[in-house]
């Protein structure tokens, strides 16, 4: 997810022994499987076989620190592949390490005779958190798809363009190792799903926050072109496709990020020995001050963490904002369901109602009818209304309305649901964000535990069978749930995943979307 704070579910984080051990050369079960690497030994749990902590690339240290990711190392014997690998370096209070380039696989017992569709799931946590064990993909998988999820470099590892990694590397994107570790475990998938009875010509790619950006970073680079046939985006953010709400750092910008936080440890200059004093400080020194948290509220106040650049148009991985490439059409052509929540996250601050409506320009005084009619609304209440639809709501409903446009088959979505047990909390008011994850995932329970409800275990199985449906065919609609539409942008209308089910209709926030619109199209 996109904010330290929201985590109040774990989804299971009960992360298990991180070392990587070699078990005896035994004999040969279903859960062990040889791919590219050697012979790995996963473990069963129901109807479903795990492979964790698999190394797709070599270990990013030493000299290799801000490089982009090398071929791991082949094995002798057979690897355990029981538990989960280190999560990357980071600020959270978990298992990690900066050798943490690992992915894990969850496939079905019993195999189809055809290959089965992969879901590659990508994390959130603003490019400055997360990890895998929080997102299980067993649920998934037992429903006949293979569940792919990575760990990938983050924070000052995963995003930084010093300038002396572009003379190091003249060759090489620089900057960006966090999207480029990702797209080393996607050319890993095309290499080696097979072998867990995936599908490499039906993969789809998907996340949430800034997993849900990074797809849409993906669906824009020329390097990850063919690699997927569908795309889901959750909220996405960091990037949206709105420049204007959530920038990137264009290159020179990211290199002065970059020289700025180098000088405030006492490194100074852009040559090698720069670098190699970078290099030899250790990784937790790298990850000081620079939490979710902490660079949600540097973008919100427009004062970022020393040397966070965040995505960067580099030149080779991103080589414009999601909405250049839209607008003309450089994006993978390939189906798409994006959306957001109804009480989604917002970026940004206001002291005042003034302030806040100020945020629209000449639209303000209309704003300020749309969002507070009766002018008794709370400030904290239309801070989250208005950054919410600036944020991440509009630029979802924009980047439908693209796809639309350049003939992609698109299916836009608003998720409202409220687990049974939390709607008499007055914090509930709606799906915060992240909180859709759930639900996509299939394990409701992972919210409220015990207190789940079969209202619960059916949204869960309602909203996870139009993402599975997705992956096996390219369209969420199939059997007798209700028909989800095609994205129409001259219709008003949208499908909300809300505690009465699955329902079509006119958009509510249709009037406050139209307004960010017209002030997005006025302001670029």
């Amino acid at each position: 997810m996109f904010v330290d704070g929201r985590r109040t579910f774990l989804l299971f984080l009960a992360v298990a022994s991180c070392q990587m051990a070699f078990v005896p050369r035994s004999a040969v079960a279903d859960d062990t499987v040889t791919i590219d690497g050697g012979m790995l030994k996963g473990e069963r749990s129901g109807t479903v076989f795990s492979f964790k902590g698999i190394p797709y690339a070599a270990p990013p240290v030493g000299d290799l620190r801000w490089r982009n990711p090398r071929p791991a190392e082949t094995w002798s014997g057979i690897r355990d592949a029981r538990d989960f690998g280190p999560s990357c370096m980071q600020t959270d209070d978990l298992p990690k390490s900066e050798d943490c380039l690992t992915l894990n696989v969850w496939t079905p017992v019993k195999r189809l005779r055809t290959p089965l569709p992969v879901m590659v799931w990508i994390y959130g946590g603003a490019l400055a958190h997360g990890n895998t064990p929080q997102y299980p993909g067993g649920h998934l998988a037992a429903r006949k798809v293979v569940f792919v999820s990575m760990n990938y470099r983050m924070g000052r590892l995963g995003y930084f363009a010093h300038p002396a990694l572009m003379k190091e590397s003249p060759d090489e994107p620089v900057g960006n190792y966090g999207y480029m570790d990702q797209l080393a475990a996607l050319k890993w998938v095309q290499q080696n799903i097979e072998a867990f009875g995936g599908d490499p010509k039906k993969v789809t790619i998907f996340g949430e926050s800034a997993g849900g950006g990074s797809v849409m970073a993906h669906m824009i680079s020329p390097l990850s072109r063919g690699l997927f046939r569908g795309a889901i985006l959750q909220s996405p953010g960091l990037p949206t496709a709105r420049a204007q709400s959530t920038p990137l750092s264009p290159l020179k910008e990211a290199e002065k990020i970059a020289l700025d936080y180098a000088a405030s440890l006492g490194i100074n200059g852009s040559d090698a020995e720069a670098l190699a004093a970078l290099r030899a400080l250790p990784a937790e020194k790298l990850t000081e001050g620079a939490s979710a948290q902490e660079v949600l509220v540097g973008m919100s106040t427009g004062k970022p963490v020393i040397g966070i650049s965040g995505a960067i148009i580099d030149g080779r991985f991103l080589l414009e904002t999601p909405e250049a490439a839209f607008a003309a059409g450089r994006q993978a052509p390939v189906p798409v369901i994006v959306g957001a929540n109804d009480r989604d996250l917002g970026i940004g601050e206001a002291a005042t109602k003034d302030d806040l409506f100020a945020l629209f320009g000449n639209h303000a005084a209309e704003a300020r009818s749309l969002y507070d009619p009766s002018g008794q609304q709370t400030l904290d209440e239309l801070k989250q209304q208005v950054l919410a639809d600036k944020t991440l709501v509009e630029p979802s409903r924009h980047l439908a309305d693209e796809m639309i446009r350049a003939g992609q088959p698109t299916w836009w979505y608003r998720f409202s649901y409220v687990a049974e047990a939390l709607r008499n909390d007055p914090a509930w008011k709606g799906t915060l964000h992240g909180f859709e994850i759930p639900y996509t995932l299939g394990i409701p329970n992972a919210l409220v535990k015990d207190k789940v409800t079969p209202a619960d275990w059916a949204m869960a199985t309602l909203a996870s069978e139009y993402w599975l449906e997705f992956a096996r065919r390219g369209d969420p609609n199939s059997g007798s749930r209700p028909k989800w539409p095609h994205h129409d942008p001259f219709a008003d209308r949208v499908i909300d995943f809300g505690n009465d089910g699955a329902t079509v209709g006119a958009d509510p926030l249709k009037p406050r979307l139209d307004l960010w619109q017209s002030h997005w199209e006025e302001t670029k």
